[in-house]
């Protein structure tokens, strides 16, 4: 009975110091327990914090991009209307030329009618030219002949011219 109860009491020994260290252990865990509470409030914290950062730059980032998109909208507004502007310009222009186009074209015409009545003209006149260029010719020759022969008829009424004076004189004489 006494080997038993030195049994039982080194048992309870043992199971004391077990007592001991799971109660130490015990104590460890629940600081553990509590740090790791502690920690997790504070991350908690830290999360709620980040998240409302995030929500605010999302905000922020929203803002600033509806900015951007505000400042590149009117700046692109404003490029349209100038391209709208320059495009009229550029109608008006197409317009003007188109009627001066029509109207060069008119002037072409007529100058390219006119042309060729002067081509058909001046063909006519080189014939005419030629046609005169031959009676010119003929002319000359009739006025070379003609001048010859008054020329000669000259020489002939100066002889007889001559022969009368003669025979005036010979007439007086006698």
């Amino acid at each position: 009975l006494v080997a038993k109860a030195r049994q039982l009491e080194t048992e309870l020994d043992l199971t004391a110091e077990r007592f001991a260290i799971v109660s130490l252990q015990l104590d460890k865990t629940g600081t553990a327990a509590d740090d790791s509470g502690r920690a997790k409030k504070v991350f908690q914290c830290k999360a709620e914090e980040d998240e409302k950062r995030r929500v605010n730059l999302e905000k922020e980032l929203k803002e600033a991009r509806a900015e951007s998109a505000d400042a590149t909208y009117n700046e692109i507004a404003k490029k349209l209307a100038g391209c709208e502007f320059d495009l009229e310009k550029a109608e008006e222009r197409a317009d003007v030329s188109e009627t001066k186009i029509t109207e060069l074209g008119e002037e072409l015409r007529v100058v390219a009618n006119n042309l060729k009545s002067l081509e058909v003209s001046e063909e006519k006149a080189n014939q005419r030219e030629g046609s005169y260029k031959e009676q010119i010719k003929t002319l000359t020759t009739k006025l070379k002949q003609a001048e010859a022969r008054a020329e000669f008829a000259e020489k002939s009424v100066q002889k007889l011219q001559k022969e009368v004076d003669r025979l005036e004189d010979e007439l007086v004489g006698e």
